[in-house]
């Protein structure tokens, strides 16, 4: 089978390793596409230091289609379409109340475990879900780290309701689904941009308002000012240390911030006073379990969402596809198709 192998921190090759088989209890999929989360280009540059040590199997999110089982599964069967579970052993629950003895096993796809750049895998029979049947791969295979990332974020951990003023930041992947599953659960979005030509297409997809950060950087005022003075329910906190302030004041007292990434930067002051005044919720937010991988997929079925693919490039151009990536120029989830 055909496979991308990190040999090396910043060396990627493509090569021919020996096709898999499933054990008891594991099921082997044809891996048919993956898609490129910023944690993704993070491990291909060692950018998680001890976490995983090169040579592996980049990119934790793919969809495929089962192609054998072995003995004694019955949670899926050949030929059923499948995404694989961020973290495989994380099945249901809380994060905090997992076994601490059991946290290696929590560790993700694509680093240290296998990821998805190859055109076959096997995987625990727990660690796959079958997906709706109106998505493409492409489509499906944008959901297990971004998609749940967003749902934890605005539904699993969520203390919105309908109605509740929700900011998303920028136009990758997350911020896309955060934006989309908050129109599901029937709340206002507020979604920043620096282009305006990706805010007509927020637009599109239901923001009811959207800022300019480059030509408003004080765009917590202005999302603050679009509430009537109140302040936002919730804000979906991408940027890190470069977006941070604004969020704070931008949100309402007592409203809530879901940390996920750290896209403007890790490390910075914070407004440790305004938190503390103003009686703000820090939630930070990593993936989820495959308990809340099926719910988010049963919701997609049902209202039949389709997640926003920039670009999809074909498994021999996985350099171009994350050139593309780190270019910031994409709207939605970027993929490769495999094989």
């Amino acid at each position: 089978m055909k496979a991308v192998v990190l040999e090396s921190f910043g060396k990627l090759e493509l090569r021919d390793l020996p096709a898999p088989s499933p054990a008891a209890g594991q099921v082997l999929v044809r891996i048919r596409a993956a898609s490129l989360n910023y944690r993704d280009l993070l491990m291909v540059k060692g950018g998680y230091g001890s976490l995983a040590k090169p040579p592996f199997v980049p990119v934790s999110d793919g969809a495929g289609e089962v192609s054998e089982v072995g003995p004694g599964v019955t949670r899926v069967k050949p030929g059923d379409r499948v995404v694989m579970s961020f973290f495989q052993k994380w099945l249901a629950g809380p994060a905090q109340r997992l076994d601490p003895q059991a946290v290696p096993d929590k560790a993700p796809l694509g680093g240290p475990h296998d990821g998805t750049l190859r055109e076959f895998g096997v995987f625990d029979e727990q660690g796959v879900s079958v997906i709706p049947d109106h998505l493409s791969y492409e489509e499906a295979a944008c959901l297990p780290c971004a998609g749940l990332t967003a749902w934890s974020a605005v539904v699993a951990q969520a203390t919105t309701e309908p109605g509740d003023v929700v900011v998303t930041q920028g136009t990758g992947g997350v911020s896309v689904f955060a934006l989309q599953f908050a129109k599901l659960r029937g709340c206002r979005v507020i979604a920043t941009s620096s282009s305006e030509e990706k805010i007509t297409r927020l637009k599109a997809i239901g923001a009811d308002v959207t800022i300019n950060y480059k030509t408003t950087p004080e765009w917590g005022k202005a999302a603050r000012a679009a509430t009537g003075g109140r302040g936002v329910d919730q804000v979906v906190e991408v940027g890190g240390a470069g977006t941070l302030a604004q969020s704070i004041r931008a949100t309402r007292f007592g409203g809530t911030l879901s940390m996920i990434g750290v896209l403007g930067g890790a490390a910075g002051e914070m407004p440790v006073a305004l938190i503390v005044m103003n009686n703000l919720r820090l939630q930070g937010v990593t993936v989820g379990s495959r308990a809340d991988l099926d719910q988010m997929l049963r919701a997609i079925g049902t209202a039949r969402l389709k997640p926003v693919v920039d670009t999809a490039f074909p498994m021999e151009k996985w350099a171009d596809a994350m050139a593309h990536m780190s270019a910031g120029k994409h709207f939605g989830k970027v993929c490769i198709t495999v094989g």
